[in-house]
């Protein structure tokens, strides 16, 4: 049994293309012991625009850009990629593969090319599986120096090398191997076939995502109410301490609906209006503790603020 680690650096990338420069590789056998290591330079047939993730902030690649345009295409080495990646005897790995294996299948597409047809795993699952943690994702780098794991950011060996290291620390740390770290993390294999892809898939993270659905799902229903709630509320023309203004919660306190209906109703007896929209909004609640994009909006545009707990003691006094 083999090891295959590979890391794509790629000049530009956009929803429909996504143009390789460098495909770097490590091979090993199951001791973690390196086979080979390499970095295929590729003609991208096209510009350097390197950008992150966001699409923001520009990253810089450790070769120099002009001698690019000696290297072969990425039809010519397709076949050395395509018999590495389907050997039947590797296993194949990447750190946040999915987006790799995609810039496989749109270089594929762009040259008229057959799909890649392999499964492939992914070392930061393992690694956010391990440590049972889904909320955010964690890069190769943060990774690696945790781990203290030197090589150089963007040159794929290098990365495809880390990749390894990250995947030889997990085993070491179950003191297994990695067929048997798959199945004690109960991790399922990604896939590329005829073009379609499937991602690689823990227990550990189709829960947290079904546990997300079910908050977000349950938000939704709340926010319903709540604005449901609203619409039928009325201005009360007698007036009341509110009389003129119109307030906004946070959007902590509108999910809160067993705090933020009773509130509306009594704004409303006091002559006041609710909006969510801070450019209406002339008194602003919410926690004290809060911190979100809507509530700095409103200390940025120095609007009144009281908390939750302020309000209520104002409107029973």
């Amino acid at each position: 049994m083999k090891l295959v680690f590979f890391d794509i650096e790629c000049a530009c990338v956009h929803k429909t293309y996504a143009k390789i420069c460098a495909f770097g590789y490590v091979v090993c056998d199951e001791n973690f012991k390196i086979l080979k290591k390499e970095d295929i330079l590729i003609n991208p047939r096209g510009r350097f625009e390197l950008t992150d993730r966001k699409g923001e902030k520009g990253i810089v690649l450790p070769y120099e850009y002009e001698d690019f345009k000696k290297y072969p295409t990425f039809k010519e080495v397709y076949p050395r990629i395509k018999a590495l990646l389907e050997d039947k005897d590797s296993y194949i790995l990447g750190h946040a593969v999915l987006n790799d294996v995609k810039y496989l299948n749109l270089e594929t597409r762009r040259y008229k090319l057959p799909s890649f047809n392999f499964e492939f795993s992914d070392s930061q699952l393992l690694f956010m599986t391990h440590i049972n943690d889904f909320t955010h994702q964690f890069g190769l780098e943060h990774i690696a120096k945790e781990l203290q794991v030197e090589f150089t950011p963007h040159r794929a060996a290098d990365d495809a090398y880390a990749t390894m290291k990250i995947v030889e620390a997990l085993c070491g740390k179950y003191e297994c191997s990695f067929p048997e770290l798959i199945m004690k993390l109960n991790v399922a294999s990604g896939k590329i076939s005829n073009g379609q892809i499937t991602r690689p898939q823990s227990k550990g993270f189709k829960r947290f995502n079904a546990e997300k659905k079910a908050k977000r799902a349950e938000r939704s229903r709340k926010r319903i109410e709540f604005f449901n709630n609203l619409s039928r509320k009325r201005v009360n023309r007698a007036g009341g301490v509110l009389k003129g203004k119109t307030l906004t919660f946070s959007r902590a306190v509108e999910d809160e609906i067993e705090i933020s209906i009773p509130l509306v109703d009594k704004i409303y007896a006091a002559g006041g209006r609710y909006s969510a929209k801070l450019d209406r909004c002339s008194l602003y609640i919410s926690s004290a503790e809060d911190s979100t994009a809507r509530t700095k909006s409103a200390a940025a545009a120095a609007i009144p603020h009281m908390t939750v707990e302020e309000l209520q003691e104002f409107l029973n006094a």
